[in-house]
């Protein structure tokens, strides 16, 4: 009797609704990181570019096995890359002046109502999210019909890389200009009314080849146009966060977390 019922429940996993127990689906759409931690907040507070800049076409594939009429499971894997160069908003770079207390010449980031240009301390952020995701997927009217609407989700693996390449403003650090003098001091009660300007640094930081574990929810609609594909539909949110490391130390964790909304090809087999 028990290996009987065992027998049962196994045949009712494993049959499928069709006579196709797969199916292969490729997707292209719209992601669109949440970006909430702090150092999304920095880019966009001091750079050109904006939140939706970011915003970019991504590719996906997924291969789905039926375990049941309303049950399967999906294999998917995404991918989003986007690289923007920015530059510093409200501030110009001033070349090589000599600072008397560290004996050297340094670059300073003056307001642009200040100097005229000289250059434009400017940098490259790029982030690349790759999501590869476990899924349940529920179809709850079955896989028949004009219109098969379903939902699911699930677990993933998210491998991502960050790179800041370029110009960086200290302004951690202030100094003040004396526009006397034309010297540049610490910072100084005695030089309070100067104008405040901040180095600025030469940097190639990175956060590579990371991995962050995450969850996702998604629907959406099939509709069949031939006896072995259908078109769908589909909204996702994904949720996931990195660990910062040297690179980005101080930081907190960086939101991998992101929005899609995507178009697909499936093909039945």
């Amino acid at each position: 009797m028990k290996k009987s019922l065992i027998l049962f429940l196994v045949l009712i996993f494993l049959t499928p609704s069709l006579a196709f127990s797969n199916i292969f689906t490729f997707k292209a759409g719209l992601f669109i990181p949440r970006a909430q931690s702090d150092l999304w907040t920095t880019e966009f507070e001091n750079m050109s570019f904006s939140k939706t800049n970011y915003n970019t076409s991504n590719f996906g594939f997924a291969y789905e096995y039926f375990l049941t009429r309303e049950a399967s499971l999906v294999l998917g894997i995404d991918s989003y890359s986007k690289n923007k160069v920015g530059s510093y908003v409200d501030y110009i770079g001033y070349t090589n002046l000599y600072v008397p207390s560290l004996d050297q010449l340094v670059d300073f980031a003056f307001p642009d109502d200040y100097i005229n240009e000289d250059f434009f301390p400017t940098h490259v952020f790029n982030v690349s999210i790759t999501p590869i995701q476990l899924s349940l997927k529920l179809t709850p009217m079955g896989r028949t019909g004009k219109f098969i609407p379903y939902v699911g989700g699930g677990v993933g693996l998210y491998l991502w890389n960050i790179r800041l390449n370029g110009d960086l403003l200290d302004f951690a650090e202030d100094w003040y200009y004396n526009e006397l003098t034309e010297e540049i001091h610490s910072d100084n009660p005695d030089f309070s009314e100067d104008i405040s300007i901040y180095p600025v640094d030469r940097v190639d930081a990175w956060e590579s080849n990371r991995i962050s574990f995450g969850y996702h929810a998604f629907g959406g609609i099939m509709v069949p146009f031939t006896r072995r594909m259908t078109f769908e539909v589909e909204f996702k949110y994904n949720r996931a966060q990195g660990e910062l490391k040297e690179a980005f130390e101080g930081f907190e964790p960086f939101d991998l977390s992101a929005y899609q909304i995507s178009l697909g090809m499936n093909y039945w087999f």
